[in-house]
Parts: C-alpha cells; sequence; structure tokens
C-alpha cells in the first residue's frame, strides 16, 4: 500500500512540467481572446467610452428614478472629448486595453486551472471550501468591476473631466489617462470587494472573530466612509453610492467570520 502511493507521487520535474502546461493553455487561452477583443476594436471601445458624455446608462436610470418619485431631475449636459498627442499612443491603448480585458474574462478558467493544479495536495475538507472561495474570489471581483464601471468611474470621469480652475483653463483629457484612470480604479474596486475573503482567511487563523466586528461596527462605518471619500470624487452622492457596498460587503464579512468562529 505504501509503496503504490510513493509510485503516485509526482518528482519536483514533473511537477514543473504539469505547471509549465497549465501555463501555455492559459498564455493561450489568454492571447486568443486579446486577439478577438482587439479585433473587435468598435464594440470594445464604444463600451470604454461610454461613459464619456450624459447618455450613459446610469445618468438615465437615476433620471428615470426620480421622475418616478414626481421629481423633475436631469444631470447637466456635458461630454468629454478625449485626445491623443503621441503617435503610437493609439495603437499602444488599444493592444493594453485588448489584454486587461482578456485577462478580466478569461480569469475564472484560470482559477479552474489553478485550482486542478493544487488539488492533488490539499485534504478532503479543504478541497471543500476551496471550490467555494475561488467562486466567491471571482464573484466578488467581477461585483468591484461593475461597480466601477457603472458607478465610481462615470461620476468620477464627470467631475474631473469638467473641473476648471479658470473658464480660461480648457480640460483636454488624453486617451491614455481615460484608460489608465479606468482600469485603476476597476482594480482597486475589485479588491476592494475581497473583503469578505480576507476576513474568511483571517478568522481560518484565529486572527478575526465576529464580537471584535461587532464591537466596532461603528469605528468600520466612520473608516469605510473615509476610504469611500478618498477613492471618489468630492461628490456626497457617488460617496454614499460606493460606501454602502462597502458597509453591505462588512456587515457579510461579520456572518461570514462568525460561522468560521
Amino acid at each position: 500500500m505504501e509503496n503504490n502511493q510513493n509510485d503516485n507521487l509526482m518528482t519536483f520535474g514533473e511537477h514543473l512540467e504539469v505547471f509549465r502546461k497549465m501555463l501555455f493553455r492559459i498564455i493561450g487561452i489568454t492571447v486568443c481572446l486579446a486577439v478577438i477583443i482587439f479585433c473587435a476594436k468598435d464594440v470594445t471601445f464604444r463600451l470604454l467610452l461610454s461613459p464619456s458624455d450624459n447618455h450613459f446608462i446610469t445618468y438615465r436610470l437615476i433620471e428615470e428614478g426620480f421622475a418616478r418619485l414626481g421629481i423633475d431631475f436631469h444631470f447637466d449636459s456635458y461630454s468629454i472629448q478625449l485626445i491623443n498627442t503621441e503617435l503610437t499612443s493609439q495603437f499602444m491603448v488599444h493592444m493594453s486595453t485588448s489584454v486587461y480585458l482578456a485577462l478580466l474574462l478569461v480569469s475564472p478558467y484560470i482559477m479552474i486551472e489553478l485550482y486542478r493544479y493544487i488539488a492533488p495536495a490539499l485534504y478532503e475538507n479543504e478541497r471543500r471550501y476551496s471550490v467555494s472561495v475561488a467562486i466567491a474570489i471571482y464573484l466578488l471581483f467581477i461585483l468591484g468591476v461593475l461597480m466601477s464601471y457603472f458607478i465610481l468611474f462615470p461620476f468620477s470621469l464627470r467631475f474631473l473631466g469638467t473641473y476648471q480652475v479658470s473658464t480660461s483653463v480648457v480640460n483636454q483629457i488624453n486617451l491614455d489617462s481615460y484608460i489608465s484612470t479606468f482600469v485603476t480604479l476597476t482594480l482597486m474596486m475589485g479588491l476592494v470587494f475581497q473583503l469578505p475573503v480576507l476576513s474568511f482567511f483571517l478568522a481560518k487563523m484565529g486572527i478575526l472573530e465576529a464580537g471584535f466586528m461587532k464591537q466596532y461596527r461603528r469605528h468600520a462605518f466612520v473608516l469605510i466612509g473615509i476610504v469611500a471619500a478618498v477613492i471618489t470624487p468630492p461628490d456626497l452622492f457617488t460617496c454614499f453610492m460606493v460606501m454602502m457596498p462597502m458597509y453591505g460587503l462588512y456587515e457579510l464579512s461579520i456572518l461570514i467570520v462568525g460561522r468560521v468562529n
């Protein structure tokens, strides 16, 4: 019996070979998807550039919501014209954006491959919750991305893109600056939404307890408000829209930590 188990063990070189094949599969699928996104340029940049004017879906839904309440509310009309100042900038932005989006879309497959790679080394109970954790990480990341795309980025762009210290100073937003801000905010919100997963691991290590989180709930609310104020433009509506989901994640973390404890 013991000899059979030893026969099933892989050598270090065999582990490297399995890892190399997995890496090639991930890179191959990511490159193919990036090429498809690169070729679908019109659709890709129509989605990415939609928040740059008043016709964006978030603004329309908010106006319709106020209209149903009998309130005549409309956002001030605005449109941001993007410019390009370098010869190769548009092509490089097109390529890098295709890679970013491909990595985002292929991330579920990457998690599956990583799980298949490490699963043989896990105990049965670890395998049971590792799948749930991987799914939770991805879903929370996607929620953070959607939060950034529909709420945080449009209102940040609206404020920063139209802000002027003087009417004599005209804003001309570079395409590269637009995309880099979009990617930064999106990644940041994707990471912020990992709070429940981080709380889960801290609880598993015995560092975090639900009682502690409940005791300092008010302090956490103030801290979340400060973080929301820092990452959003000085606009109470945007700050509130970002703050509420973050606090909801904190309450969800309390429930998760309580179950782990």
